[in-house]
């Protein structure tokens, strides 16, 4: 029977700097005030309204990155500007991927079809793949489901188009709200937490198996 172990891209694979990203075109604008900004609290604040703005009716990832990003800035008193948001769009694809993943990749199709399940754009996505090195199977974005994780229909529709049933998969990732949380009851084969920021986890959403990065999972999947 095929297994396929699926991926989150961005935080899991890829090294998603859009924090630091997001500080530095602010402060190459001129525009970062950091005596009177609470940076945690507004960068906090950025990543509740993406994850926010993907709970609602589809849109480009772009758009969303664009009106979260002016959400975050006019909540703190920023001015906002299209060019912050373009700036920030245009910086995602460069983002490369973590270090030890390439290898561990590597090492996992000699035993597994590989995939992305991502939360993106066609186009964004496609320069941060290429990043990777890596060849994958299928590469599946929220522009393709035309829905955005953790809304089932973006799992479900990467199911039809791998042509596998639930329990094929091997779904890993690090986020909890995006992939852990609605994968509890799809009916996976196995789930993995790559846990790289050494956060809790909890039992209501176990079975997961647990690492702090990808180096250890081909052996953790008998690779």
């Amino acid at each position: 029977m095929r297994e396929i172990v699926t991926f989150d891209a961005y935080g899991t694979l890829v090294d998603f700097q859009l924090g630091p990203t997001t500080l530095k075109v602010l402060a190459d604008s001129g525009r970062l005030d950091l005596d009177n900004l609470d940076v945690d609290e507004f960068l906090d604040d950025f990543r509740v309204m993406r994850f926010q703005a993907v709970l609602e009716a589809y849109r480009p990832y772009h758009e969303i990155l664009h009106s979260s990003l002016r959400n975050a800035m006019r909540l703190h008193g920023l001015e906002y500007r299209e060019s912050d948001g373009d700036a920030l769009v245009e910086a995602v694809p460069t983002f490369g991927p973590f270090p030890e993943v390439p290898e561990a990749l590597r090492a996992l199709k000699t035993r597994y079809e590989i995939a992305i399940i991502s939360n993106t754009d066609d186009n964004l996505i496609a320069r941060n793949v290429e990043n990777i090195g890596v060849e994958f199977d299928y590469v599946i974005t929220a522009q393709q489901a035309g829905a955005y994780k953790p809304d089932r229909q973006t799992f479900e529709h990467a199911f039809k188009t791998m042509g596998v049933e639930p329990s094929q998969v091997i779904h890993t990732a690090q986020g909890w709200e995006y992939d852990h949380i609605p994968t509890r009851d799809l009916g996976l084969k196995r789930r993995v937490w790559i846990n790289r920021f050494g956060r809790p986890g909890s039992a209501d959403y176990q079975p997961y198996d647990e690492l702090p990065d990808l180096s250890g999972l081909p052996k953790l999947l008998g690779c």
